[in-house]
């Protein structure tokens, strides 16, 4: 894990992340991702949707930077070199969660066993992060499984310094023969555009096509 510092004297956002940053503008964009090969090849060696969901998100930030940028606790502007995944798992009898973190496993196999191992080892201690010390760059990812959203939205009061993606998942639908998974993603305009979140999509519905090169 490395922290690299921007220049923002010399850097080319610097106008839009200082404009927005000031502002404090977020954003959310919400797009149904087409499943149904990703269900396919899930089932076919019996995975779970929810890690897949992880690994694709993890996948996808540490692909591209801009997804990466945030301060640090010294409060310097910069990109972590790898994001590790920060996910909920939910408590059946309190109906709470916890929040726990995975590292970077770039082999889906290997996430998908770490992924159960850790959420049947955390889940039940009634504790939002029972999995310590939390790394610094880690990204917040969950999933609503019992409601589709046609939008959703976070709003978090922190006087604008946290900078990563949110992305959050919701119960996927059937119509005729193919599934459809709600997918929203919000970023903070000082960082990230209309054109990022597309990336985001698009190579989320990709690695979804594609999901039999990973699976």
């Amino acid at each position: 894990m490395k922290f690299n510092t921007i220049n923002r004297d010399t850097w080319d956002r610097k106008e839009y992340f200082e404009h927005y940053l000031q502002q404090q503008t977020t954003f959310s964009l919400t797009n149904e991702i087409n499943i149904t090969i990703l269900m396919k090849n899930l089932k076919k060696k019996h995975y779970k949707l929810y890690p897949a969901f992880i690994f694709m998100v993890t996948k996808i930030v540490n692909a591209h930077r801009e997804f990466r940028i945030n301060f640090n606790s010294e409060g310097n502007l910069g990109y972590w070199t790898e994001i590790c995944p920060l996910y909920t798992i939910f408590d059946n009898k309190t109906h709470t969660f916890s929040g726990i973190w995975s590292p970077n496993l770039t082999i889906f196999s290997e996430f998908h066993s770490k992924y159960e191992n850790d959420a049947e080892r955390y889940n039940g201690t009634r504790i939002l992060f029972p999995k310590k010390p939390i790394p610094d760059n880690t990204i917040p990812i969950s999933m609503i499984p019992w409601s589709s959203f046609t939008a959703f939205n976070l709003n978090i009061n922190n006087g604008g310094d946290f900078l990563l993606p949110i992305i959050t998942g919701g119960k996927y639908s059937q119509v005729n023969d193919e599934l459809f998974l709600p997918v929203s993603i919000q970023m903070h305009h000082a960082i990230c555009d209309g054109y990022h979140a597309r990336v985001f999509i698009n190579d989320l519905q990709k690695l979804a096509d594609e999901s039999e090169d990973w699976i």
